[in-house]
């Protein structure tokens, strides 16, 4: 793989940086750089000025109205926006089910919930984990028993990130008890708006409502929200799985992450000398960018072999857990390098009388450190992909 970037895709990164610099709302880039916490309408505001773009859906085919960008340009394009400060675009809908109703769903599906995940009029959430069943994710008991033509949804699922916003949310449910874990499971479409859902929040160490509790009682669902086939939705799984432990490397945001804290380690802070004239943080901070740089050379290579059909493995599986780790490790770094300036909680740093002194930057890296603390555990803890990838390459 050649790892020098074409004339073609420089110009696409200058068309990304121009369109960031026109497009980006100030307020928007200020609340990222702060970490205030964002309204769902910041989120749309956003999502609707990609939209207009046509780079909403970066991966999505151009036949369901995405931009099919090969993996470089979204390798470009996910680097320039960490570089600018843009939010998240929200992949629940985007990058989770729209695959797996591109590859697994009817027409029906496809023709009703793809161009409303694409224009943000219907915000998805993840029914995945539970209290019991998290990264054992065949273990979940929410079921779904038949009645005619609906499924009565009974259960419970947690850490459903921004749940509290979501218009529609698509869950795993047992249904069928009667067989091995994997071979009962089905994946279903369901309202929020249904009676019988319940969304609890819970609230963050740092002190922001970003994840719920999702509880079903007697909740009726469709049958026709069913995607695929009953008892198949294991497979339907594992295929959103790949796509999400790919999309958590986060080698953009890491690369602008640690650009930030090199900033910090240089600046004088109390009339001390720079921190990047410490050896053993300097030491500490070139490690973390040789990870990097090697990180996200696997990075491209992984995604461009995709591309062209091949499905990532235990590739995943180690990018993930990488990936999270370099996210970390890099999180910590800052939060030393700004010291007693970084406040303990996001509230602190950003309301009430407690104002934050020191540099605007230093304030929120506490915060930062400790909401990241979650990245070794979504998706499928670190140490349970450890597992995948010692007993699928060396058979232990």
């Amino acid at each position: 793989m050649d790892l020098n970037y074409t004339p073609e895709e420089q110009a696409f990164r200058e068309e990304v940086r121009t369109f960031l610099a026109e497009k980006l709302p100030k307020d928007l880039a200020d609340k990222m750089k702060t970490k205030s916490e964002l309204s769902k309408e910041d989120y749309l505001r956003w999502h609707k000025i990609l939209y207009e773009q046509g780079w909403i859906a970066p991966n999505w085919p151009k036949e369901y109205g995405g931009a099919e960008w090969n993996a470089v340009q979204r390798h470009i394009f996910e680097e320039e926006c960490a570089f600018a400060n843009t939010p998240r675009v929200l992949p629940f809908g985007l990058a989770m089910l729209g695959p797996v109703l591109q590859a697994f769903g009817n027409q029906e599906q496809k023709d009703y919930y793809l161009p409303r995940i694409l224009s943000g009029e219907d915000w998805w959430c993840q029914g995945y984990s539970e209290p019991g069943a998290g990264s054992d994710l065949a273990s979940l008991k929410t079921r779904a028993v038949r009645e005619g033509d609906h499924y009565i949804v009974n259960g419970q699922k947690t850490w459903t990130t921004l749940g509290q916003h979501a218009d529609w949310i698509f869950c795993l449910v047992r249904t069928d008890p009667n067989v091995k874990q994997q071979e009962g499971i089905s994946f279903l479409l369901i309202d929020m708006k249904t009676p019988g859902i319940t969304v609890r929040p819970i609230i963050l160490l740092e002190g922001t409502h970003e994840v719920n509790e999702v509880f079903f009682d007697n909740v009726k669902v469709p049958v026709e929200n069913l995607v695929g086939e009953e008892n198949k939705g294991w497979t339907y799984a594992k295929y959103l799985l790949t796509h999400e432990r790919t999309n958590i490397a986060g080698v953009g945001a890491s690369k602008a992450a640690l650009d930030s804290v090199k900033r910090m380690a240089r600046a004088e802070m109390s009339g001390g000398r720079p921190l990047i004239e410490n050896p053993a943080f300097a030491a500490r901070l070139a490690e973390v960018e040789a990870d990097l740089m090697a990180m996200e050379t696997a990075n491209l290579r992984i995604v461009s072999q995709a591309a062209v059909g091949h499905a990532p493995g235990i590739e995943a599986s180690m990018l993930k857990v990488k990936g999270t780790i370099i996210r970390q490790e890099i999180n910590d770094l800052a939060r030393r390098a700004v010291g007693p300036y970084a406040m303990p909680f996001q509230s602190e740093a950003v309301e009430g009388d407690n104002q934050p002194i020191g540099p605007d930057y230093a304030a929120p890296q506490a915060s930062r450190y400790f909401n990241n603390r979650k990245l070794s555990i979504f998706g499928g803890s670190n140490e349970v992909q450890r597992g995948i990838i010692a007993k699928t390459q060396i058979g232990v």
